[in-house]
Parts: structure tokens; C-alpha cells; sequence
């Protein structure tokens, strides 16, 4: 990796979720090296206080679940203070089902996107405030499952691709504060995860049946290298393997062109939803409740 990566990420304060193993565990690792401090945020304490003594002074480590709104945002603002801020958020935490929609229990559902989407959520918006007093990067692990939907992952593609918008729509609505959001697209990667998956007879059928660049699980260092050039140069995408690069351009295309016309719009935006919080005390009306709108309006 460059030494322009290197000096980009000396002295960066960066906050990483699902850090007790696998990618996040690893990027924690690679920042630290390159002189970055690191917040090791995640479920299982005893992991991520090995992770945080392995790595050394540059890390410590809270357990939090991210479904927890609270708990979310008391291990994010600690390790802001203990930081004196943070420069970059990398939303990392997740988890997978494989199963028929119509076969799936539908606590399962719940628990993939309450982890998945309002985990996702719930980390950057206690990021937020931070980011903002450091114009930082957000970044968020979607998978490539937001574009390439696949059968038996019902739940977890649904969860990505509402991540996926969730930030091209934060990415919009923060750029004149001197933020940038990027997203990863992954596609199967080397980790427990996927390791525990394919132990499940149906998702190995469907994986050993899918195209080339879709079938082999990738090892985990690429995908590492990946996610610290995006921390380093705060990247809008960022693709592992990047041979599946060329099937998405048309869609960020689309993307770009939306970010050049509503960014500029957001200060005023901005300004009528307090007005309409105001009006309501707070709690603005949602569509679950018309005569609300109406009395809003």
C-alpha cells in the first residue's frame, strides 16, 4: 500500500463496529499499523479486549449492541472523548440469514434488518455530530447483495440495499457540512460468516452455481487494502473483487447525478423540516397517520 495512504491515515481517529473478528477486527488492525487510533466497538467483550490488546495503546475497545440505540451512542461518544473526536466511522456490523421468503420465520427477518438497517442507522447517527465537528467519512458495509440479489437471501439483500440508499441519501444530506459517506460492496469473503454459511446445504449449492466472480469466497486481505484506501482517500465506493467493478457504474451514475442537483438544496431543506418539528413539538407526522399530515398542513 502507498505511502500516500500511510500519511493519510497518521493520527486518524477512526471508530470501527462488528471489530471483534473478521473485517472489522482486520481493518482495526490495518489502521493501526498505518498510525490511526481505532475504537473497537462490537458483541463480544472478550474478543475485542484481545483485539484491543493486540493491537496496543492506539485502540480501546466497548461493547455495544447496534441494535441498542443507547448503547450505540454512550460506546460512540466515549471513544470520541477518549479521542478528543473522531475523523472517520467505518458501520461495519452485520449479520446473514439464508431462507425462502415464504419458508422464513419472520423473527428472522426482523432481527437481519434491525441489526443490518437499524444498527447501520443507529451508528451514524450518533457518528454524526462528531463527524460533523471534524468533517469526516462515514463509511458503511453494504455488501454486493444491495445490487445482486440472490435467492435464500431474502432478508439479507433487503437489508443491504436499504443500507445502500440509507447513505447515498446521507451523502446528500451532509456534504455542505464537509461530510463524505462511501459504501462497500462485497461480494463472498473468507470469514466466519461466510465460513458458517456454507455450512448450510443450501446456500453451498447456490454458491458453487453461480458465475465465476461470484462463486469463489475472497480471501480477507483484499478486502482490508479495500476499505483503508476508502478511509484514506474517502472514497464513494469502494469494490472487492474489483473484476465486479464494471456492473454497477450505472447505477452510481444515476447516483452521482442526483448527489450535483439536491446537495445544494439541503439548507433550505434543512430549514423547513425544523420548522415542521417545531409545529409538531418535536415528533413530525409520518404517513401511518394522514389526519396528522392534514392537521400539518
Amino acid at each position: 500500500m502507498s505511502r500516500a495512504i500511510d500519511r493519510a491515515l497518521e493520527g486518524k481517529r477512526v471508530l470501527v463496529t462488528g471489530a471483534a473478528r473478521g473485517i472489522g477486527a482486520a481493518v482495526a488492525r490495518a489502521l493501526a499499523e498505518r498510525g490511526a487510533s481505532v475504537v473497537l466497538v462490537g458483541l463480544e467483550p472478550e474478543r475485542l479486549r484481545a483485539e484491543a490488546e493486540a493491537i496496543g495503546a492506539r485502540a480501546s475497545w466497548y461493547e455495544a449492541d447496534v441494535t441498542d440505540v443507547s448503547a450505540v451512542r454512550a460506546a460512540v461518544d466515549a471513544g470520541a472523548t477518549r479521542l478528543g473526536g473522531l475523523d472517520a466511522v467505518f458501520a461495519n456490523a452485520g449479520i446473514a440469514n439464508f431462507a425462502p421468503l415464504r419458508a422464513m420465520d419472520p423473527a428472522q427477518m426482523r432481527r437481519v434488518l434491525e441489526v443490518n438497517v437499524l444498527g447501520a442507522y443507529h451508528t451514524m447517527h450518533a457518528a454524526l455530530p462528531h463527524l460533523i465537528e471534524s468533517k469526516g467519512y462515514f463509511l458503511v458495509n453494504a455488501s454486493l447483495a444491495a445490487a445482486l440479489a440472490a435467492p435464500g437471501l431474502g432478508a439479507y439483500a433487503a437489508s443491504k440495499a436499504a443500507v445502500e440508499s440509507m447513505a447515498d441519501v446521507l451523502r446528500q444530506e451532509v456534504r455542505h457540512l464537509g461530510v463524505d459517506v462511501g459504501v462497500c460492496y462485497f461480494a463472498w469473503i473468507d470469514t466466519d460468516m461466510v465460513r458458517g454459511a456454507d455450512e448450510l446445504p443450501g446456500f453451498r449449492f447456490l454458491r458453487e452455481r453461480l458465475p465465476p466472480p461470484l462463486r469463489t469466497a475472497i480471501p480477507l486481505a483484499p478486502v482490508v487494502d479495500g476499505v483503508v484506501r476508502a478511509l484514506a482517500r474517502r472514497s464513494a465506493r469502494v469494490v472487492a473483487p474489483r473484476s465486479l467493478r464494471a456492473i454497477l457504474p450505472l447505477r452510481w451514475m444515476l447516483a452521482l447525478t442526483t448527489l450535483r442537483t439536491t446537495a445544494p438544496l439541503m439548507p433550505e431543506i434543512e430549514r423547513l423540516c425544523a420548522e415542521t418539528d417545531a409545529r409538531f413539538g418535536g415528533t413530525p407526522p409520518t404517513t401511518e397517520r394522514p389526519e396528522d399530515l392534514a392537521r400539518g398542513g
